[in-house]
């Protein structure tokens, strides 16, 4: 059995880099274009998995090429994918990302086999989760599959980790009882309506979702690491400031090392320390999944930080 189980998003990215974005009804040459395999629920998979993480995947992809791809590729990295079940009905998801000079990029998300995912898949996978130590758990499948599988988890007593991307308005009574809640500071703003540009306001967020009844909150903020609140305390845990070449997946890095830490019983601050490691690494390098660390990795990394 698998230690973490991730349910979500399986996409197959469609990269390009290019000096910027056009404006509308303009024309640019881009540099490069590359089929990567993404989607934020398989890259936080491979993310934990690379951790060290005994990971199961639960979700759809179309029964086309890229669907093969996509299961194929989480299977190579360890994944478990029998529970990535194949939908005859719909296309595998898809993300188109424009990847800016400077390592910004711009995503448009088509769902496809992903707004799929339901009740069905949730069922099938019970006893995974019931065993697991983690779960995992994003917005890029339908919002009531994602409250559904909370309440599944919240049956067999077994941790979430959510974290609410792409950012959606939802009542704040949606996430009580939510043991961790990981977002960036845009995500912050939309779920709680507080601009979180400023430090005092991203505390002011962490308290209002403690108020509602999220256990843990983190923040993540860049290079400037993360603000954990949690047991009644607010704690900034400093980041690896690095040369960025494309933030693809950091976001997703940092997720899926704080499950393999959860997971392994690790304290809170040494898994956001890791997890903020793991995520300075990824923004190195080009891609989602191909730029997820490993262990190994991210140890050497935090090595050489002293």
């Amino acid at each position: 059995m698998s230690d973490i189980v991730v349910i979500g998003s399986l996409n197959m990215d469609l990269v390009v880099r290019a000096g910027r974005m056009p404006a509308a009804g303009e024309t640019i040459v881009g540099s490069e274009f590359k089929l990567i395999p993404g989607g934020k629920g398989a890259n936080q998979a491979v993310a934990a998995a690379r951790m060290g993480g005994a990971v199961s995947m639960v979700g759809r992809v179309g029964g086309d090429p890229f669907g093969e791809t996509l299961r194929g590729s989480l299977s190579e990295q360890g994944v478990d994918v029998g529970r990535v079940r194949v939908d005859e009905d719909a296309p595998t998801g898809t993300a188109f990302i424009v990847v800016e000079e400077g390592g910004e990029n711009r995503i448009i998300i088509v769902s496809g086999a992903n707004g799929r995912v339901g009740a069905d898949d949730l069922r099938e996978a019970e006893p995974l989760i019931a065993a697991a130590k983690a779960m995992v758990l994003q917005f890029e499948v339908r919002l009531e599959t994602v409250e559904q599988a909370m309440r599944v988890a919240r049956e067999h007593d077994v941790p979430v980790i959510l974290n609410p991307a792409p950012a959606y308005e939802v009542s704040l009574d949606f996430l009580h009882g939510l043991k961790y809640l990981v977002m960036n500071e845009t995500e912050c703003e939309t779920i709680t309506g507080i601009s979180c540009d400023e430090s005092e306001a991203v505390e002011d967020a962490a308290d209002l979702l403690r108020r509602k009844g999220v256990e843990t909150v983190i923040i993540t903020l860049g290079a400037n690491g993360a603000l954990v609140a949690a047991g009644g305390g607010i704690e900034h845990v400093p980041g690896y400031p690095v040369e960025a070449l494309d933030t693809t997946a950091a976001g997703d890095a940092f997720v899926g090392a704080l499950a393999a830490s959860v997971a392994r019983g690790k304290p809170l601050a040494e898994a956001v320390r890791l997890a903020n490691a793991a995520g300075a690494i990824t923004v190195t390098r080009f891609g989602a999944q191909p730029s997820l660390p490993t262990w190994q990795e991210v140890a050497g990394f935090l090595e050489e930080r002293g």
